[in-house]
């Protein structure tokens, strides 16, 4: 079974997020090439996602903080209501040589994302202003956690990456706690990055993955893990891998994989990793505007002590 993906799922959708519910649905949504919107769609498989009719649930404003650059949401479902975390730029997008983004928040109350009313619930106010981006939750032990990338001027860089409990979905109750910030080489080539966290929960342990790096063939994944009965608002809590656990396969014609999430298989069997990359290295211009980043799904498997063992990027069906 571990063959019935063929990639690229979804073509020219960068940061893919897959979320399965209990309806038997794939949610799924993703940044669009043109930055401008939010889109839903649905399928009962993960292969059917390509096909599935994508809703468009949000539109950029016309001016302020939500009109630019509308990247990388991700929908959850939270206390029975569903939830959609983005960032997005404000017309003068850049400051001091970094996008300006913020994170931002619509809420749901319908049973089905794809209809019903979104409401805006406002920016995710951090404890300083600066570039912030890439925000996920996750339920730990019955308290509700953001991880998210965000500069700190003070630390060379772009983005680390930082933890905090929640008060609700668009409310951080405690101070924000770097995990980890851009140092390996693997992390700083092109540009010094720690961005695109996901969360996975297995074996005892709590496994964060993200992405390092410029957005060209050199993107690649990272590793934290946590006991689960640690408190992960330590830092110490946490062990970085010091190698990337996800990388180009220039053999396969795979390049800059990351930016990912996880799923399961339809039948709850096997665990899926969903990721964004390029089968070509040569890209004109900025990579950020070269819209062939893929949304790619395979198989992944667990080493004996208990981590995930992601291996390689799979080649496209010919």
């Amino acid at each position: 079974m571990s063959d019935y993906l063929k990639n690229p799922i979804i073509e020219q959708r960068a940061d893919p997020w897959v979320y399965k519910h209990t309806d038997g649905y794939y949610y799924f949504t993703a940044s669009v090439p043109e930055y401008d919107r939010l889109e839903l769609r649905r399928s009962k498989t993960i292969q059917g996602l390509g096909e599935a009719n994508p809703v468009v649930v949000w539109t950029k404003h016309e001016s302020g903080p939500l009109s630019n650059l509308i990247w990388a949401p991700e929908i959850h479902y939270i206390n029975g209501k569903w939830y959609i975390y983005f960032a997005a730029a404000p017309t003068d997008q850049v400051t001091d040589g970094t996008f300006n983004h913020r994170m931002f928040v619509l809420e749901n109350e319908s049973e089905n994302p794809l209809e019903g009313s979104w409401i805006e619930k406002g920016q995710v106010k951090t404890d300083w202003e600066s570039f912030a981006l890439d925000a996920t939750s996750f339920e730990h032990h019955g308290e509700q956690y953001l991880v998210w990338a965000q500069r700190d001027y003070d630390i060379p860089g772009n983005s680390n990456l930082y933890i905090a409990r929640m008060e609700n979905p668009w409310t951080l109750q405690t101070k924000q706690v770097m995990l980890t910030k851009p140092e390996l080489s693997w992390e700083t080539t092109g540009f010094l990055v720690n961005e695109g966290a996901a969360v996975l929960k297995r074996n005892g342990k709590i496994f964060i993955t993200y992405s390092g790096s410029a957005t060209d063939e050199n993107y690649c994944m990272g590793l934290l893990t946590a006991d689960e009965n640690s408190d992960l608002l330590d830092p110490a809590s946490w062990d970085k891998s010091p190698e990337p656990v996800f990388k180009s396969e220039p053999k396969h014609n795979q390049f800059g994989p990351g930016h990912n999430s996880f799923t399961v298989s339809e039948d709850g069997q096997q665990d899926i990793l969903v990721y964004h990359g390029r089968n070509y290295t040569e890209i004109k211009g900025d990579p950020l505007y070269d819209p062939n980043r893929h949304t790619r799904a395979q198989v992944f498997n667990w080493n004996p002590d208990g981590t995930p063992n992601f291996g390689v990027p799979v080649p496209d069906e010919k």
